[in-house]
């Protein structure tokens, strides 16, 4: 379905497809403060070995059964758990009504948890990655996570994150006296991107808030907030319909959230009109407060999780003063209570995600008596997010081609298409050579390289003899200019003008294809309208480069084998561990978390056969895996082409189809 779909699409960009290991929180609870009618305890726990969550766990006092748990992810407040504002932005909170009480002025954060208590709720307020005591433990806000090979294997920060609210949930609902049935999720800001990402991904929450977050406008503007993939053809709005029928309010202020009452919550609505509860969402935006989640903000969550959590108190609720914690007695560690001496630093623990991805990538691929269930479903799920629309959801490629002759001393007149291929879907529009000879045995060979289609030719405008020959012995010849090849080239080299922040990847990539995506798209559509042609009755593919490697991975996007006969590549001995740039053409993020070249362009083999030169070391191992993975899916949807690797490259340009 759509919506499995886009859960897909968040779990594969967060690192999260498949789910990391389940490692015993080996959680610490200490440190009771007690403030009369709710208490206040410090939690430290595992959410990857060695990797520590922190937080504070409020609980009220008097209660009888099970009551409702509430997390609460705090966002990006200065020091995060520890904020505190200084005398002059209190007194300024209190003359604008932003705050009622001296205490919420000073700790609006703390504010939060100590209501939620109050109202007879278990509220576990814990540590963005990189603030207050995750700070601490050597783990910083970013950074490690910002280089090629933690992009090429999905770890980023907002997975990180998006985990330990989940490990969070795990251990909240550990809690004897917490009733699973009645879970509630809120945060501002960061912390509202946390609330929505987790209540995307995990069915347990009932109620969420997120606050000053949900916009069609700016998404996001921290490393922890953007991933690979995360917003391409989709945005917050659609990533927090996910929630749909279950209770969700927002909040807004005078910031990229200040239209949500009339851009994004009627989107929402629709959403959830579509299962008969449009009563169920709602927003308010109050334009005279700046970005906050002040005392106005909380009393309307309050009321939201009193009515949906039934909590049963009277309304509407009106924040009490509270007396609240000084910030450095809220740390989890002290001398009793040091630092984990197995605590890993944010390196640490980029080398330990690599590990287990590999252990669970092996278990997959090496399964004792060859069943590949869990492989299939995780790369059914990937590899449409990694590599983009299937071939049979190319369905809107129109030609605009103008025809005329090429006279040849030896081989005589020579009929030549040539103009665009236009996809409206995707904007494409990719400069098209068709070239066809007197006589035609009805297959084409689409002919691609890195030069584009001008490979075709000498430098003096004549026919290469390889392509005169193929065209002498009837075959017909297609070539295009993959994105940012030939005529596509505008302007500067890619590498010089992709970057929207040259440290951190996933500014770019979070909401724009790589491009090696786009030359896989146009490989599917040059495909695509060669396929609806009638007098083509076979397709024959060959390329070499970089115009390889995106043919190999367009092949495993082809799920229609009409017309389809030979694929013939050299490879060059490519493999995605030799990027070592975003700007490099292959970058393509998450693709050594998911096997690499062969088990991504090989995950649908239509072709008739496929011929690999230049194959390098990796095709001997999934030679073998292949040969057991063909046998397991005994009735593939695609067939499952004859397949030959050749360690020594080809040089299929100087050879004439025969």
């Amino acid at each position: 379905t759509a919506r499995e779909k886009l859960k897909t699409q968040i779990a594969v960009s967060n690192g999260l497809w498949p789910m990391p290991p389940q490692h015993p929180l080996n959680a610490t609870i200490h440190g009771k403060i007690n403030r009369g009618d709710y208490t206040i305890e410090k939690v430290y726990f595992e959410s990857h070995s060695g990797h520590y969550v922190c937080g504070n766990l409020y609980r009220p006092v008097h209660y009888s059964g099970r009551i409702p748990g509430i997390l609460c992810p705090h966002g990006h407040w200065d020091k995060g758990r520890f904020y505190e504002a200084d005398d002059k932005t209190a007194e300024q909170q209190l003359a604008q009504g932003a705050e009622k009480h001296i205490s919420g002025a000073h700790y609006p954060v703390q504010a939060r948890m100590a209501q939620l208590a109050r109202l007879g709720c278990v509220v576990f307020h814990y540590d963005m990655v990189g603030y207050a005591d995750s700070r601490t433990v050597g783990v910083g806000h970013g950074g490690w996570f910002e280089n090629v090979d933690t992009e090429l294997r999905l770890q980023n920060g907002m997975g990180l994150q998006t985990f330990n609210s989940i490990r969070s949930l795990d251990f909240l609902l550990s809690l004897p006296e917490v009733d699973p049935d009645r879970i509630g999720v809120t945060g501002s800001s960061g912390g509202g991107t946390q609330t929505f990402m987790l209540c995307a991904l995990d069915e347990r929450p009932d109620v969420a808030f997120p606050a000053v977050m949900v916009s069609t406008g700016m998404q996001g503007g921290c490393v922890c907030e953007n991933a690979a993939y995360l917003r391409q053809d989709i945005n917050n709005v659609a990533i927090a319909a996910l929630f749909a029928p279950k209770p969700m309010a927002m909040s807004g202020a005078n910031d990229w959230t200040i239209e949500i009452e009339t851009k994004g919550l009627p989107e929402l609505q629709t959403i959830y009109s579509l299962y008969g509860k449009p009563r169920l969402v709602t927003a308010r935006a109050w334009p005279e407060f700046g970005h906050n989640y002040n005392n106005v903000a909380r009393n309307m969550m309050y009321d939201w999780m009193n009515e949906f959590l039934h909590l049963n108190a009277s309304s509407p609720i009106i924040e009490e003063d509270f007396w609240p914690v000084p910030p450095e007695d809220l740390s989890v560690f002290d001398e009793e209570h040091p630092v984990p001496a197995n605590a890993k630093t944010g390196e640490e623990l980029a080398a330990y995600m690599t590990e287990y991805s590999e252990a669970q990538w092996n278990e997959m691929v090496n399964h004792p008596g060859h069943i590949y269930a869990e492989y299939h479903r995780v790369m059914q799920g990937a590899v449409p997010v990694l590599l983009g629309p299937a071939l049979s959801e190319v369905t809107d490629v129109e030609a605009d081609l103008k025809e005329s002759n090429l006279n040849d001393s030896q081989i005589g007149s020579v009929l030549l298409q040539k103009g665009f291929l236009k996809r409206d879907s995707n904007g494409a529009a990719i400069p098209y050579l068709f070239l066809k000879g007197e006589t035609f045995n009805g297959q084409v060979v689409l002919c691609l390289d890195e030069a584009g289609k001008q490979q075709l030719f000498t430098e003096e405008g004549d026919l290469r003899e390889p392509v005169r020959q193929t065209l002498k012995n009837g075959y017909a010849i297609a070539s295009c200019d993959l994105f940012l090849t030939g005529e596509s080239l505008r302007g500067k080299p890619y590498a010089e003008q992709w970057q929207v922040d040259d440290k951190f990847a996933d500014y770019t990539f979070c909401f724009n294809k790589p491009l090696l995506s786009h030359r896989i798209a146009d490989v599917l559509t040059a495909v695509k309208y060669l396929q609806g042609q009638e007098e083509v009755q076979k397709i024959n593919l060959t390329a070499s480069g970089s115009a390889a490697v995106a043919s190999l991975l367009a092949n495993g996007r082809m799920d229609d084998p009409n017309k389809l006969g030979q694929l013939k590549l050299d490879l060059k001995q490519f493999s995605f561990s030799q990027v070592e740039s975003y700007s490099a053409p292959e970058f393509l993020p998450g693709a050594l978390k998911y096997g690499g070249l062969f088990h991504l362009g090989l995950f649908l083999t239509p072709f008739e056969s496929i011929t690999l030169y230049g194959a390098g070391e990796e095709s001997s191992a999934y030679g073998k895996f292949a040969e057991n993975y063909t046998t397991w899916l005994k009735n593939p949807p695609v067939r499952r082409a004859g397949l030959t690797f050749h360690a020594e490259g080809g040089d299929l340009s100087e050879q004439a189809w025969e």
